[in-house]
């Protein structure tokens, strides 16, 4: 087993990395720009290094630096946790080449899978359904193509991902709009203009299978997760088991994602994305290789640690459970906590997180990035953390992450908490009646509307007055808890002043 681990990443998901690694008694290596200076993550780690300027491209995207900094930490393997290169074949190999182990796939895998087209290819192979579509570098071919898969289509980057270069299209003059569009910002963000068409499959429901393999030809899932709740192909809340699944289905699902890993060998820790239909049929979407942001709701209901699963495949090259062994109970249900304002089209914040408070309770799991006195920057991604809730059933996990959301606290950066208190309570939400589209199609326009009306006096008031009372008192000398507060803005029910968040 290795004696130290570097973790390339920082936020959350450094700090959830360092936990595993810490009960594993593996000393950890923190990595961190000069905008994360002292950041959480820096300081949850046995020792952190600088790897260069505030700016990405700089620090967590050079390769070069994550590497000089592995070799002077001393560290045996490199855990890249999700974004930045986690999901660069490049820097997989480079990894390797220095006589490191990669606690990920291998850099061909990660080819293999992360170009959507031989992803597809390779699903078909497997005898997984796929989303009819086509590719090519000519906009007149794809424009026949469309024509003879049926609109409405979605155009999407060859390579990439987080919903960058896809867009949905009705008809011949959107398309060749949208393809000319998605080859540019492919060309920009991903080093490769190539793109793809699709069938757009309405009314569907997001679901994926997380499988692990152990680069041998050997792979077990870990059941599903329902990611339906997105806004612009962004997921905001997701959860397991899916509640739009029945045991036919789910057996199908998840089969076929084993038997997709299992074609490619795959190695750690991955995710099967798929839709499903309105009449039940499902299709391969794509695959990513690495660890999701919402793999937490598969730990709850399996019990067992992803981030330890990875270490011990990346370690002994072996699976370590098998497939009987792997049980599911109960219901998890995530939410992304994000600096960023619903009130203006969800645009990132900034600032100084002056006071936080996160929730507690013994069926309430917080992956957090930021603690009191902590700074968001402009820099990188702003998700601050997940918060999730387990139950023994669905309508259990979702009352416990309701009153999570209501729990939680932070002052000095606006957050996207009034939305998603706002969404775990519309009903639709409730009885697991929602597609990927619902949320812009009918859940934000009657937001919007809410916003856009006049705000009661009682409101207003409550405005003043947590204004009056300030960021908040220090924690305790001692390091216990605060003592609770009464909180205004819980006497209004479903009313907000545009602009203000707790």
């Amino acid at each position: 087993m290795f004696r130290k681990v570097l973790i390339a990443n920082r936020g959350e998901i450094a700090c959830r990395i360092a936990a595993t690694l810490h009960e594993m008694r593996i000393r950890s290596v923190a990595v961190y720009s000069d905008a994360d200076r002292g950041a959480l993550h820096t300081r949850v780690c046995d020792e952190a290094h600088r790897i260069g300027p505030a700016e990405a491209r700089a620090s967590y995207l050079d390769a070069g630096a994550i590497l000089a900094a592995a070799k002077a930490s001393g560290a045996e393997a490199i855990h890249p946790g999700y974004g930045f290169l986690a999901e660069n074949a490049a820097f997989a190999d480079a990894v390797e080449a220095a006589g490191l182990v990669f606690i990920a796939p291998t850099g061909a895998q990660i080819r293999a899978m992360g170009d959507k087209r031989a992803a597809r290819a390779l699903a078909a192979k497997a005898g997984v359904p796929i989303v009819p579509g086509a590719e090519g570098a000519d906009v007149g071919a794809l424009v026949k193509a469309a024509k003879k898969i049926g609109y409405p289509v979605m155009v999407k980057a060859a390579l990439g991902g987080g919903g960058k270069g896809m867009r949905a299209v009705a008809n011949e003059a959107e398309l060749i709009e949208a393809v000319e569009s998605a080859m540019r910002l492919a060309k920009s963000a991903f080093g490769d203009a190539s793109v793809y068409l699709e069938k757009l499959i309405l009314r569907a429901r997001h679901i994926e299978v997380q499988v692990l393999g152990d680069g041998h030809g050997n792979a077990v899932h870990l059941f599903e997760r329902e990611c339906s709740l997105q806004r612009r192909h962004q997921k905001v809340i997701e959860e397991a088991p899916s509640a739009a699944l029945d045991i036919d289905q789910r057996v199908a699902v998840t089969s076929a994602a084993v038997r997709l890993a299992e074609a490619v060998e795959y190695r750690g820790a991955g995710t099967i994305e798929m839709l499903l239909a309105a009449d039940g049929a499902f299709h391969f979407l794509e695959m990513n290789t690495r660890l999701q942001v919402e793999h937490p709701v598969t730990e709850l209901v399996t019990g067992l640690d992803l981030v330890r699963a990875q270490i011990h495949v990346a370690a002994h090259g072996t699976l370590p459970f098998e497939q009987a062994g792997i049980h599911r109970h109960g219901h998890a249900i995530e939410a992304r906590v994000y600096a960023e304002d619903a009130a203006r089209g969800f645009l990132p914040q900034a600032g100084i997180a002056t006071r936080v408070r996160w929730p507690h309770g013994p069926f309430v799991r917080v992956d957090r990035g930021i603690e009191a006195g902590d700074e968001v920057t402009v820099h990188y991604d702003p998700m601050l953390a997940k918060v999730i809730a387990f139950g023994p059933d669905r309508e259990a996990a979702l009352a416990r992450l309701t009153g999570a959301l209501d729990a939680l606290r932070v002052h000095g950066v606006v957050t996207n908490l009034s939305f998603l208190r706002a969404l775990a309570r519309a009903p639709q939400v409730a009885t697991a009646a929602f597609d990927t589209e619902w949320i812009e199609r009918e859940f934000l326009p009657g937001l919007e509307a809410l916003m856009r009306a006049p705000v009661p006096d009682l409101a207003l008031a409550a405005a003043a007055i947590a204004e009056a009372m300030g960021p908040g008192r220090p924690g305790r000398e001692d390091g216990g808890a605060e003592p609770a507060e009464q909180d205004p803005f819980q006497l209004l029910g479903r009313w907000r002043a545009p602009g203000l968040d707790a």
